[in-house]
């Protein structure tokens, strides 16, 4: 069987990743048809608002310019996450704040942690980046003059969700020719083999494609009610389970952080992500330690207003993945494939990899696809067990005893292997690239150096030369100079998209 038309279940920002993604791998295939399916009575979560520079990838890869992506999604620029209140009060502590920015800790390129473990007690790591300083400052990461998708430090965004995949929905019609059909699916049909033969609408349609990807969101219509591929559950390992979402208009004349908030409370966290106009703010907890009323109180009180002036949306999260993500004729993306609270922006960050993974491995001849399928289900598996891992580190090696919420996450946390034998060398060793050996650690050695020594994770310190000492003081040294610079020539985020704005609205103008 060759596969001429594949079918899409479900939009949003999943939905038209994949879409995009599997039009840019397989423009060339001229008879082939690829067809999103939305359901006009089917929202869309809607609250992933963060994401990481890979983003900027993918967008150049479809062809989406970064002027477009700023002028319609209400975008603004990241540069990191700041994270509040993850440790224990103390007063050596002037900031109970640290930084995981998108940056590299090697100074010129060199590895100048040992000088940091000497000096861990009156030294802060973010010290090995110019970031934080930057971010605290608002600077915008671009100069005005900065080419599309480049800048002199490194960024991502935060943007509207909805009107993100509504972008990539324009550009997957119009640019790539994927069609868009509106139909509310209520089952599916399976031939003798057991691969999906159609899809049934709430009218009684069927209609009949050769795959599908299932982007039905936590349905997961596809792969986990027709298929019944298991669901491997992870929440022993990740204790939140629930989250308050609400939208607070902002003063367009404050300054805008360069940076998602993620700040801790006693059974959770919440996020605070600023657009141009409002701020996302999201109150994460575990529904076993926190009622959803106290919840609502904890959200008013970070936002400043009333609780009963609130009307959040309450996101229930089904923590961990399917066991497969690749069965039959079935692909599953987005939250239908798995989830994991949403720390450090890892959904539209999984979603994205698996998507182009999946497109650049797909094979048209039914032939082709066992083996395609059996590697990419490796891959993606492998992923969210180190996806899991590195959102569980926030929590595990915290200095927080202050809620039976910190003390399980702390005392009796349930390790994964790995991350258990990671921590175990990390007590003697400090990390290196070579524990990371998977290009799949989406989270490699430079992401865990900023959070286990933003979080005071405590390494033996190993003897050091002199020679070594003076040249891991030159390199920060240069970090500093580095870091005057751009203060003088950056300007502020606001003043920045501002301008862009102003500039690109005069030209939609002309």
């Amino acid at each position: 069987m060759r596969v001429k038309k594949i079918a899409i279940i479900g939009g949003g920002t999943a939905g038209w990743l994949a879409a995009n993604h599997l039009a840019v791998e397989l423009r060339a295939e001229q008879d082939l048809s690829i067809t999103v399916i939305e359901s006009p009575e089917i929202g869309i979560i809607g609250v992933g608002e963060g994401t990481v520079p890979h983003i900027r990838k993918s967008l150049q890869k479809f062809g989406i310019s970064e002027a477009e992506l700023l002028a319609t999604c209400d975008t603004t620029f990241k540069v990191g996450i700041k994270f509040i209140d993850w440790m224990a009060p103390a007063a050596q502590r002037v900031d109970n704040a640290y930084y995981h920015p998108f940056a590299s800790p090697y100074p010129g390129g060199i590895d100048t942690t040992a000088l940091y473990l000497q000096q861990a007690a009156s030294t802060d790591f973010s010290a090995v980046s110019e970031v934080p300083s930057l971010a605290d400052a608002m600077r915008s990461p671009k100069w005005i003059s900065s080419a599309a998708y480049e800048g002199p430090v490194n960024y991502a965004y935060h943007f509207n969700a909805v009107k993100f995949g509504q972008l990539l929905a324009k550009n997957a019609r119009e640019k790539l020719g994927v069609q868009h059909l509106q139909a509310t699916l209520v089952d599916a049909q399976r031939n003798e083999q057991g691969d999906i033969e159609c899809l049934l609408t709430q009218s009684g349609e069927k209609l009949h494609f050769d795959f599908y990807v299932d982007c039905s969101g936590f349905h997961s219509l596809l792969l986990g009610r027709l298929l019944q591929v298991p669901f491997v559950d992870k929440s022993h390992q990740i204790l939140t389970d629930s989250a308050l979402a609400v939208q607070i208009p902002t003063d367009t004349r404050l300054e805008i952080p360069p940076y998602t908030v993620a700040k801790a409370h006693s059974a959770g966290w919440l996020w605070d992500i600023p657009l141009t106009h409002r701020r996302g703010v999201g109150f994460v907890y575990a529904s076993a330690h926190l009622t959803e009323n106290q919840a609502l109180q904890g959200l008013a009180a970070h936002v400043g207003v009333p609780a009963d002036s609130l009307s959040p949306r309450k996101i229930p999260m089904k923590i961990g993945y399917r066991e497969k993500f690749w069965c039959k004729n079935v692909v599953a993306l987005g939250l239908a494939q798995g989830f994991v609270e949403p720390l450090e922006a890892t959904s539209i960050f999984v979603t994205d990899l698996a998507a182009e993974l999946f497109a650049r491995n797909f094979s048209r001849e039914k032939a082709g696809m066992a083996a395609a399928a059996a590697y990419c289900n490796k891959v993606v598996s492998y992923t969210w067990e180190r996806v899991m891992d590195f959102v569980q580190l926030h929590y595990c090696i915290s200095d927080r005893r202050d809620s039976e919420f910190w003390r399980l996450n702390t005392e009796r946390p349930q390790l994964s292997e790995v991350l258990a034998e990671r921590l175990e060398m990390w007590r003697f060793n400090a990390p290196k690239k070579s524990d990371f050996f998977s290009r799949f650690d989406l989270f490699d050695v430079e992401n865990f150096l900023f959070v286990l020594y933003g979080m005071k994770y405590e390494t033996a310190p190993r003897a050091m030369t002199m020679n070594e000492v003076q040249v891991f003081k030159s390199e920060l040294q240069k970090i500093r100079i580095h870091e005057q610079r751009l203060a003088g020539e950056l300007i502020g985020h606001r003043e920045w998209l501002d301008g862009f704005n102003a500039a690109y609205l005069q030209m939609q103008q002309v």
